[in-house]
């Protein structure tokens, strides 16, 4: 569908007739356009920066895969900032689209200095004006640098942090018995840039951010061995071992402030919750029940945590909450066979199993979403801003990892060697 518009564009007079007739109003110089706009369905027009090509197409991808409906097409004009929308607004206007995003790079003292506004046609106001990010000049600064620009973009349009800059860790198997390898891999938000963080023959269970993105802790079980967990930093170095007791040692939770580990154990016997200060030391035993008590997650503000208990009789496995405060415990889910539970960034909603499907519920126990069967039994893991879920399944005896939009953005996923396994989205790191 086009609209055939006459714009009438107001051109003020130049400042040399100004200075030639300074006693005389200079008359606005009227231009008679005609052409046909094409009307746009999309929310936000996204112009590709000028002097860049690296990073406009991972922004552009980016906020595609979000419930903004954005274009690059068709645009009447490719200005690089709001000062050269001046005399076209109008035309902006008539298209139909709500924002605009434009913005250009330039180089300084080495680094990569990348300028953007976002607009809001209606009015023409940039909101909260010019932003400015530098990164330094390689692939690696480039590609956070655009995720992190495409979180602030959906930010000021949405309200809401984007969660593009944070990173998924998950692990890859391949081969089984004593010939079984598994790698911790990280990558990109958007599917690309995974790097292995470590790998053992075994099995890997069950990683954790630390609350800054900077460190995962998990568990290793090499052949003939306990599982313990490990803390490692992701830009390298080696990792430390955090539980070196005899007993199942699994299931890593940081603590809102990075400084404290949740994990269960089954070094006194029973599985049960212990806590531990992140750089190792005597945990402490929290759950005393005489049943086997897995599986803690810290809610957000850390005054309680949520774990699975099968106090309830054998494989019938429910989420509890216990509240540090006071030491009580309630039951949280209300399903048959609830297991491997996760907040949202929020607090406001429980990623977990159900059964074999992974499920959404609120903090009341209410199934809020479900999945579906994985083919794999795990539960999904929230993005940052609980907009999003990712969760490992089995399609066609392939490991694919699936980033699903809770809000009606596109889903999208990537396959990988082997079995996939505990994807795990982190905060952008600090």
């Amino acid at each position: 569908m086009h609209i055939h518009k006459k714009l009438l564009v107001s051109l003020l007079a130049s400042a040399s007739t100004l200075l030639v007739a300074p006693s005389v109003l200079a008359a606005p110089v009227v231009l008679e356009l005609d052409y046909e706009i094409p009307v746009q369905q999309n929310q936000v027009a996204f112009v590709p920066f000028a002097g860049d090509s690296v990073l406009s197409p991972i922004i552009l991808n980016d906020l595609s895969k979000t419930e903004l409906k954005v274009t690059s097409q068709n645009l009447p004009q490719q200005p690089r900032s709001s000062s050269e929308l001046a005399g076209t607004l109008p035309v902006w206007q008539s298209m139909g689209i709500p924002y605009l995003v434009v913005g250009s790079t330039r180089s300084n003292r080495g680094k990569i200095v990348t300028d953007y506004e976002v607009i809001d046609i209606k009015s023409g106001r940039v909101l909260q004006g010019k932003q400015s990010l530098t990164a330094d000049n390689n692939k690696e600064s480039m590609r956070y640098a655009a995720h992190v620009i495409a979180d602030k973009v959906y930010e000021l349009i949405t309200g809401i942090p984007g969660d593009f800059s944070g990173r998924i860790a998950y692990i890859e198997e391949v081969g089984t018995g004593k010939q079984k390898v598994s790698r911790l891999k990280v990558m990109d938000a958007d599917g690309e840039n995974a790097k292995t963080i470590t790998e053992v023959a075994g099995s890997i269970f069950s990683p954790a951010w630390s609350p800054d993105g900077n460190r995962i802790a998990y568990a290793v079980q090499r052949d003939k061995s306990y599982p313990v967990i490990y803390v490692q930093n992701v830009s390298g170095g080696g990792a430390t071992a955090l539980t070196p007791f005899t007993g199942s040692n699994l299931s890593p939770s940081f603590s809102p402030d990075g400084s404290k580990i949740l994990f269960s154990s089954s070094f006194e016997g029973s599985a049960h919750i212990y806590e531990i200060s992140a750089s190792g030391g005597q945990p402490k035993r929290l759950t005393n029940w005489p049943s086997s008590e897995v599986q803690p997650s810290y809610a957000p503000d850390g005054k309680s945590f949520v774990f699975v208990s099968d106090r309830a009789g054998f494989n019938k496995p429910q989420i509890y909450r216990y509240v540090f405060g006071s030491g009580s415990t309630t039951k949280v889910s209300n399903s048959g066979y609830a297991t491997s539970p996760q907040f949202s960034s929020d607090g406001s909603q429980i990623a977990f199993l159900s059964g074999r499907s992974a499920a959404i519920m609120n903090s009341n126990g209410a199934v809020t979403a479900n999945l579906g069967n994985t083919g794999i039994d795990e539960a999904p893991s929230f993005s940052p801003n609980g907009k999003r879920v990712v969760y490992a399944s089995t399609q066609g005896g392939k490991g694919v990892l699936t980033i699903k939009s809770l809000n009606g953005g596109e889903s999208f996923g990537k396959s990988g060697q082997g079995i996939i396994r505990s994807p795990v989205w982190s905060a952008s790191p600090k």
